[in-house]
């Protein structure tokens, strides 16, 4: 459960992020509708990985952590649709460090998930073959 909900919490500040970004102009920009976007799926699927004991919230975690850091990376490099950033400031790098967290914490969760399916197949073998 600490590793759920240290993703939540990553999940949280790259959002926080978002809103803080798309409040300081961000929202008159071409991207602006993105980062609401980004806000209100970070926050579902901050709850999502708490309430949901599943695969998928730590799948989409995982995801989410990708794209955002994937679509920021594409932005300070060649661009997103015609915005420029760069890698300064306080708020791109507690984004992009919640992020990378995301991301180990969305594939930490999905190992259990995929051992413990081998291991449900192994154990029917077994009694099937008892």
């Amino acid at each position: 459960m600490r590793l759920r909900i240290l993703g939540a919490a990553a999940l949280l500040v790259s959002a926080a992020v978002h809103l803080i970004e798309w409040f300081s102009g961000v929202r008159n920009q071409s991207i602006g509708p993105l980062f609401l976007v980004n806000v209100v799926a970070g926050v579902v699927i901050a709850a999502l990985l708490i309430w949901w004991q599943h695969w998928v919230p730590a799948f989409l975690a995982l995801g989410f952590g990708a794209a955002t850091l994937g679509a920021f990376v594409i932005s300070t490099t060649v661009g997103l649709l015609g915005v420029h950033s760069s890698w300064e400031g306080f708020y791109v790098f507690a984004a992009a460090a919640a992020e990378i967290v995301c991301i180990v914490v969305g594939a930490l969760l999905l190992l259990p998930a995929r051992d413990s399916g081998r291991s449900t197949t192994v154990d029917r073998r077994a009694r099937h073959a008892s």
